[in-house]
């Protein structure tokens, strides 16, 4: 039956691998969308009690270890933990013979539990896509029993176990007693004589190894201990609870696709290539470019920025001037300013804000100083560096604090200075529209 029962499952889950093969490529374009399902388990095992009895002479070398049933459903969690409801069906027993006492007893058991899961192929041991993935679990569940014992043979008769170690029809010592041998057959329920639940709680501890044979089929080979909260399996109390063990070798199936904790977008990218990057082509990896866009062909330092011979601020394939001397003060073509250019441009500069206060002086309006403000801002953005400081006794206009007096801010001051709530004068308000030519 057992057999039968193997190749059924064999079928089952072959079957199932085979039309998962010719879905393969449709599941890979769907792999990032999928996240991890659940996996399932079924096999057979064998089932070892650990109690009161059999401690003595054992009926038989097998008297203990029947065969069982397992089932397994569990949901990972990241990459190294999961949580797992399974359970066990089969049998316990047990017997013994001796001078003070002769028992046995086979229990059919169902057993439901929960169990937390650790995965040791967490890519930290054991890498996740190794063939070999171990992991061990403990949970709590829920044991039903049902114990019966071989009291009598086929005929009802009851047996009775002689100090030479046979077993009779009749108590021992008696005459015309006949010998009989156990059938094995486990008829006569054993709580009658002593009322107790056959339910109780028990506690799995196990281990187990997950060999793969392909991405979603695995062979399961797992062994747990069982300590159970009643003493009442074997219908013997005697101080201690009963337990048992249970191995299995089980079908393992993944319905979910196989683990990627990274996003597929970027399983094509070669990303030590990335490293070895240099977009402007000067020499100097990307990550290590303190100056990236360099043109081509200019020479550059190990940082990657223009080489600078003259050390004046303007690398050497803009400057115009490549032997200034150190410390001068250059224009933005790396050419020596002299004191007479400086005094050319303040003369010039001078005779444009004399202009424009003869002008405003002619046709004061609103219009012309926002012309002159344009015409400013214009001048401020290809030279940023020329920005004048505003007078100490003017600062309070520049209420965006921009270091440039604005049209707008000029109407302000003079509204102020009609509300009285400035201490702008008439003088001051004539700098201040001078200075605004100035700038």
């Amino acid at each position: 039956m057992i057999n039968k029962n193997i190749l059924l499952i064999i079928l089952l889950f072959s079957f199932v691998e085979l039309s998962n093969a010719q879905n393969k490529k449709k599941e890979e374009k769907l792999r990032s969308h999928s996240g991890q399902l659940p996996s399932l388990a079924i096999g057979l095992g064998v089932l070892t009690f650990d109690g009161d009895i059999g401690n003595g002479i054992d009926l038989t070398s097998l008297s203990k270890i029947r065969g069982g049933y397992s089932f397994a459903l569990e949901q990972r969690i990241g990459r190294a933990f999961g949580v797992m409801a399974s359970g066990v069906y089969g049998k316990l027993a047990d017997g013994e013979m001796g001078a003070k006492r002769n028992l046995n007893f086979e229990s059919a058991i169902l057993q439901a539990d929960i169990n937390l899961v650790i995965h040791i192929d967490n890519d930290i041991l054991f890498k996740r896509t190794s063939v070999f993935a171990p992991y061990i679990f403990g949970g709590f569940g829920i044991l039903k029993f049902e114990s019966y014992g071989d009291l009598e043979n086929r005929f009802g008769i009851k047996y009775n176990y002689w100090a030479d170690g046979t077993i009779r029809d009749l108590p021992d010592s008696t005459n015309g007693s006949n010998i009989l041998q156990r059938d094995y057959t486990y008829e006569t329920k054993l709580n009658d004589s002593a009322k107790y639940s056959n339910r109780t709680f028990a506690l799995p501890l196990g281990l187990g190894l997950n060999v793969k044979i392909t991405d979603k089929l695995y062979f399961n080979f797992a062994g747990k201990y069982n300590i159970v909260l009643s003493d009442w399996i074997d219908n013997y109390k005697a101080g201690k609870n009963d337990n048992y063990f249970f191995a299995n070798i089980a079908l393992h199936y993944n319905f979910g696709n196989p683990y990627d904790d990274s996003n597929p977008v970027y399983n094509t990218i070669d990303f030590s290539s990335l490293d070895k990057i240099d977009t402007d082509e000067d020499g100097v990896k990307d990550g290590d470019d303190v100056c990236p866009g360099t043109p081509k062909g200019v020479k550059t330092n190990i940082n990657g920025c223009p080489e600078d011979g003259d050390e004046d601020g303007i690398s050497d394939y803009l400057d115009k001037e490549p032997l200034t001397k150190k410390g001068a003060f250059v224009d933005n073509n790396g050419v020596t300013i002299t004191d007479q250019m400086i005094s050319e441009s303040q003369i010039q500069f001078s005779s444009v804000a004399t202009e424009r206060s003869n002008l405003f002086n002619e046709n004061p309006s609103l219009k012309f100083l926002q012309d002159i403000e344009a015409k400013s801002k214009n001048a401020r953005k290809n030279n940023p560096k020329g920005l004048n400081n505003i007078p100490l006794a003017l600062r309070s206009a520049d209420k965006n604090s921009d270091g440039y007096i604005s049209t707008n801010e000029i109407g302000k001051a003079i509204d102020s200075f009609f509300e009285g709530d400035t201490d702008f004068t008439v003088e001051k308000l004539n700098d201040l529209i001078d200075y605004f030519f100035e700038q």
